[in-house]
């Protein structure tokens, strides 16, 4: 096979025989030289196209790191808020239970019934189907709630006992004991004795305390009056009401302090002693009923 070339400034012709040893060598040579140049460009290219990704993969990794950085953060700061809230609640706790004891022990009640050593008991049937149920990973929030109920269970104890205690304080408050005067002295038991006036056995529904005139005679306990008027026999009368059934009497008083409706409380002056109605000189004739009965005045002076 030839190949032939036109020169325009010489005007020659030559060819070329491609068949020639000479003309083969020269042909694969520049081939070779062609796919070595090829290969090296795509090795160049490729060496880049990997570097591109490679940066790619690095900064990704860096963006990554940094929201792991910022995640961190966040669980710590829940770590945080959620120590804290376990230490308020835990103070409170601490604080409930201490105040618990010390009103039991003050009130003198039973520990076991208001026993702030101890969590409250809890149980229940077991529930079908839960037999099999495995572990799992408890929830903080339900366990901060739990937390939280114990305290309101304790508070409800709490003003539990301190009704308790309030009732028990009103209770005291409102039974007759002690004296119905400041000063002076029994003149007459409760029971049978000779009338004063007439001589006769007669029965003495009260006490008698005698004493100085205009001297203060004090309610023996809490309660409402519910008289406070001159009445036949007791002369200038006084009568409160201290519920419960209690009802105390206070008779031949010089004048009356107090009037009917008005509250008053154990060792509240409510008259000044004198000797009206049926009386033989200044003393104050006390009485207690229970239930409407009249009954020994005594056993509620001597507590």
């Amino acid at each position: 096979m030839n190949l032939y070339f036109f020169s325009q400034r010489a005007g020659l012709a030559r060819n070329l025989n491609l068949s020639h040893p000479v003309a083969l060598a020269v042909m694969g040579t520049l081939a070779l030289g062609v796919l070595g140049v090829a290969f090296l460009l795509g090795l160049q290219l490729g060496a880049g196209s990997t570097a591109h990704r490679g940066g790619g993969f690095t900064q990704l990794a860096r963006d990554e790191r940094a929201e792991l950085q910022v995640l961190r953060e966040q669980v710590r700061d829940r770590i945080d808020g959620l120590a804290l809230r376990v230490g308020q609640m835990n103070a409170q706790l601490i604080r409930i239970d201490a105040l618990g004891k010390r009103l039991t022990q003050m009130a003198n009640i039973n520990s076991r019934e208001f026993n702030f050593d101890a969590p409250p008991a809890l149980g229940g049937p077991e529930e079908a189907g839960d037999s099999g149920r495995g572990a799992v990973l408890p929830d903080v929030n339900a366990m901060m709630d739990q937390v939280q109920r114990r305290i309101e269970t304790r508070d409800a104890q709490l003003l539990a006992l301190e009704n308790v205690i309030l009732s028990r304080r009103l209770n005291e408050a409102i039974q007759p004991e002690g004296r119905p005067v400041r000063d002076g002295y029994i003149s007459s038991f409760y029971g049978e004795r000779q009338d004063p006036f007439d001589g006769h056995e007669a029965i003495h529904r009260g006490v008698d305390f005698a004493g100085g005139r205009g001297s203060q005679v004090v309610a023996v306990a809490a309660g409402v009056v519910t008289s406070s008027e001159y009445r036949q026999g007791y002369g200038n009368f006084i009568e409160i009401n201290h519920g419960n059934g209690y009802v105390t009497r206070y008779g031949h008083n010089q004048v009356g302090l107090v009037s009917v409706g008005q509250t008053v409380t154990r060792g509240q002056a409510v008259a000044l002693m004198g000797s009206s109605g049926r009386s033989t000189g200044p003393h104050v004739h006390f009485e207690v009923l229970k239930d409407g009965q009249q009954v020994n005045p005594l056993g509620y002076i001597e507590r």
